[in-house]
């Protein structure tokens, strides 16, 4: 008879304790369960940017107003955060047409290439900052040299609208050196017409394509 109640003690013991065991085991396995995988962020290959661009016209003596123009630029990225550029532009049409406006037809090619750094913000904003060296033409002004030896930095943002494609705000300041203008009726006198170094500072709205 007290084996018979010890037996059934035992048993209630074991019924009791089911119940905990299972739940111990149950919040175990949910503890022990791994966290949702963030989304990664998409790493690119090249950039294509293409866009609205401005520049102010230093080198240009008795210059007035800025030109407006294109500006486009490839980019090779290597990773999240480095890559290099190539950028052209090419600007024609002054900021604002009054007489007297610009001297001459003044134009301004550009071709400079460099290092790229981005940066993710926050949200869809990422910023980039870069270094260009390169060559500038300017156009319409019997300007020399042909080609001048033209570098700067600047930096930029951009607004991701999708995976691929992005806005783009940039701006930097290039330097070369022309003389000011070879046109003796326009050059002035003195040394307005000797070689001197210019800063040109630039902005340029664009429409980027990552893939």
């Amino acid at each position: 008879m007290k084996r018979k109640l010890s037996l059934s003690i035992l048993a209630l013991f074991a019924a009791a304790f089911l119940p905990l065991t299972a739940a111990s085991q149950f919040f175990h396995a949910r503890h022990h369960e791994k966290a949702p995988a963030e989304k990664p962020t998409p790493v690119h290959k090249y950039e294509l940017a293409l866009g609205y661009g401005y520049t102010s016209l230093n080198q240009v003596y008795q210059s007035r107003y800025g030109l407006q123009g294109v500006d486009a630029a490839v980019t090779r990225d290597w990773g999240r955060f480095f890559g290099l550029t190539a950028d052209g532009a090419y600007y024609k049409y002054p900021l604002k047409h009054t007489t007297p406006g610009n001297p001459g037809d003044p134009s301004v090619d550009a071709f400079l290439m460099g290092p790229v750094v981005h940066a993710k913000l926050f949200g869809h904003v990422d910023g980039l900052a870069h270094a260009l060296l390169g060559g500038e033409h300017t156009g319409g002004e019997n300007a020399t040299p042909n080609v001048s030896f033209a570098g700067g930095i600047g930096a930029g943002l951009d607004y991701n609208l999708s995976r691929h494609l992005a806005i783009r705000l940039s701006g930097d300041d290039i330097r070369s050196s022309f003389t000011a203008n070879a046109n003796s009726s326009s050059c002035g006198v003195g040394s307005n017409c000797s070689p001197h170094m210019k800063g040109n500072s630039r902005a340029a709205f664009s429409i980027v394509y990552k893939f």
